[in-house]
């Protein structure tokens, strides 16, 4: 693995986490797309390095949101001190963590599932296509009138079982949980904020979980190099990929997002049916 592959991936990585483009699809395309073999061809080590980046992706992001998650934080702590939900911010945090089971229970579960059968290009770029139309859809129609401060737990509870569908690679976690955002009337701010916060618990949680198997293990020799370039990429464009698509939505449509997804997607199928990449990867 060299430099500057570690941090392409990385800048990836943190634009896509956010983007409502998929991350994990993309980590699986761009090596297969420019035929980075040392990926395509040391797995485990390719799945490790997915790990670093996601870690980095969550310190850009935390940093973004560091006084949401400390207000929630407390809130929180109140919560169980007074075994009572008394406040808005208390309502949300819990809200949260209940968002945040269902894709955690999935990704505990269906982990080798994933690896396994999940994450071939021709499957990825349908679900680009498939899940862009539906944000596209929904986000048309949405009633545009809800605010953060109006979720209930069963906006909580729609949020993580869409979240949980986002295992699959193309699907797009952001992208999934802000169309389920949109289903039920959140404005796009509303929607896109809540999606980013619901994020980080599994994010954060996975990393970490992975993180000490990897300290564990230790590096690969020489990786280590590359290994703190992508961390880095990773986190600093997360954290610009967070304050962008909050500010896009401001003003703008979910237009965009879709129209990139469906022409990544036909590229795909078009580098598979004209034979310069396998359907496989």
């Amino acid at each position: 693995m060299s430099v500057y592959q570690a941090i392409i991936l990385g800048v990836v990585q943190g634009l896509t986490e956010f983007f409502p483009v998929s991350s994990s699809g993309h980590l699986i395309l761009v090596p297969w797309l420019f035929h980075w073999t040392f990926f395509l061809n040391h797995p485990a080590l390719n799945k490790t390095f997915d790990v670093a980046l996601h870690v980095g992706t969550f310190v850009g992001a935390a940093a973004y949101f560091r006084s949401d998650i400390a207000r929630y934080l407390r809130s929180w702590v109140s919560s169980i001190r007074s075994r009572a939900v008394s406040t808005t911010d208390e309502r949300l945090a819990w809200l949260l963590i209940l968002a945040s089971v269902p894709g955690a229970l999935a990704g505990a579960l269906g982990e080798d599932v994933v690896e396994k059968h999940l994450g071939h290009p021709w499957l990825i770029g349908l679900w680009l296509a498939v899940f862009g139309i539906l944000l596209l859809v929904v986000d048309r129609r949405s009633r545009r009138e809800r605010e953060v401060t109006d979720l209930r737990t069963a906006d909580a509870v729609w949020m993580g079982l869409a979240q949980a569908v986002a295992l699959s690679p193309g699907v797009s976690r952001s992208g999934v949980t802000i169309t389920a955002a949109r289903a039920r009337g959140l404005t796009r701010e509303a929607a896109v904020r809540f999606s980013f916060l619901m994020s980080l618990p599994i994010i954060g949680g996975a990393g970490i979980y992975k993180g000490l198997k990897l300290l564990k293990n230790g590096l690969p020799p020489g990786s280590a190099t590359p290994f703190a370039w992508g961390m880095l990429a990773s986190a600093v464009t997360g954290f610009l990929a967070v304050s962008a698509t909050i500010r896009f939505v401001k003003r703008r449509p979910m237009d965009a997002f879709v129209v990139y997804r469906v022409a990544a997607a036909l590229a795909i199928f078009g580098f598979i049916w004209s034979g310069f990449r396998p359907a496989g990867g």
